[in-house]
């Protein structure tokens, strides 16, 4: 069971908070991206592979020492979206379309590319800049069964992936949906920057903040009644993990401060009784009418609030000629804001993060201050840290 949006929703780009990152600001960004990628062509033994991943403890340590030396307004821009929409629209970073050549075919040939010689001058400093603005935000991560791993993902229509619910999709309405909802230690916001849209695809965004729901439905939502499964792109396994009934939405200090864990497609509502069901697809059909559309241009940065928003993209027609719709992605960690402390105690089902930027020392992970015992045992030392297992390739996986 999927819920989703209209296919003619109206763009409503005033709906969600805007800002705009100073253009001395911006081309700081691009010029200290410019050094790192100069400073790493000649530090780094294999520069082709390491922008495979862009784990590589050197770009760690580069990205890490460095970023603080931006102008503050980058970090200003960068900080959470500050209003009831859940999202901000950033702009906007100088590029021109014509730096980083033709959209790939797939997130494999973006990765690879990215460490090409012929391409990655600018390719690999789009990455670095990515990393930048995502570092002055929070603490990037990874996914080790996305994209192999690699903390920039690549959003781009492939072939025969469109209709899919996936980032590599195009033809089908990829439906709303909290980033990884399945998981505890899931993104608290996520980056999507914009290289190219000439055909203004847009991004769904829905706030809970926005919704009217009545307090007995909340009460309902608020009960862990079902999980959230892993979506099929995991493959199998996640079967011997227990399925901990979770709350779709809980908080603190009334609706005004509402977070949600939602993905209708991997929650199998069929367990639950007709009262629960009810205000679930209520909670759905408010998540539809509160929907804004971000029609992202080159430049631009898209921050979502992935405890308070769900997202999803809007069907187009891909040419697969070199000049489609590409996004990178950030998964974004805020080490200053805690979940639910019984979120420590999730499996996770066995998925695990790449956490280059984790502090040395630093145990808790976007879980309400803590880290399960599990965590310890897997973990790698500083500066990569890998957390939780997962063996699959996920793909340019927007939403599977």
């Amino acid at each position: 069971m999927k819920g989703v949006l209209s296919e003619r929703k109206t763009l409503h780009p005033l709906d969600i908070e805007r800002r705009e990152l100073p253009a001395a600001a911006g081309r700081a960004v691009r010029e200290l991206a410019r050094e790192i990628s100069t400073t790493l062509d000649s530090t780094l033994p294999d520069p082709a592979s390491t922008a495979v991943t862009l784990t590589d403890p050197i770009v760690i340590a580069q990205i890490e020492r460095r970023f603080a030396e931006l102008p503050a307004d980058v970090r200003r821009t960068m900080r959470p979206p500050a209003t009831a929409a859940g999202a901000t629209i950033v702009r906007k970073l100088p590029l021109t379309d014509a730096e980083f050549g033709p959209t790939p075919p797939s997130w494999r040939e973006a990765a690879q590319w990215s460490g090409d010689d012929a391409r990655r001058a600018h390719s690999f400093e789009l990455d670095l800049v990515m990393l930048l603005l995502a570092r002055s935000a929070g603490e990037p991560f990874g996914w080790q069964g996305q994209q192999g791993g690699r903390l920039v993902n690549n959003i781009l229509p492939s072939p025969g992936h469109e209709d899919e619910q996936s980032g590599a999709s195009s033809k089908t309405l990829l439906s709303p949906h909290s980033e990884d909802a399945f998981h505890p230690q899931r993104a608290n916001l996520l980056m999507l920057g914009c290289l190219r849209n000439p055909d203004l695809v847009g991004t769904t965004v829905s706030s809970v903040r926005r919704v009217e729901l009545s307090a007995a439905q909340r009460r309902l939502l608020s009960t862990p009644t079902l999980p959230i499964l892993p979506d099929v792109s995991y493959g199998s396994g996640h079967e011997q993990y227990s399925a901990t009934p979770l709350p779709t939405l809980w908080t603190s200090a009334g609706p005004d401060e509402a977070t949600l864990r939602y993905d209708p497609a991997y929650t199998p509502l069929d367990d639950a009784d007709a009262e629960y069901r009810a205000a679930y697809a209520r909670l759905t059909a408010e998540l539809e009418r509160v929907c804004v559309t971000a029609a992202l241009t080159p430049g631009e940065i898209l921050l979502v609030d992935n405890d308070v928003a769900v997202h999803g993209r809007v069907p187009f027609t891909a040419r697969y000629d070199g000049t489609d719709r590409w996004l990178k992605r950030v998964n974004i960690r805020l080490p200053d804001r805690p979940r639910r402390a019984e979120e420590a105690d999730e499996n996770g089902y066995g998925q695990r993060v790449v956490a280059p930027f984790r502090a040395a020392g630093t145990t808790a992970f976007g879980s309400g201050g803590r880290e399960s015992a599990r965590t310890d045992e897997h973990r790698e030392p500083h500066p990569v840290a890998i957390e939780r297992e997962a063996a699959h390739d996920r793909g340019s996986i927007e939403h599977p």
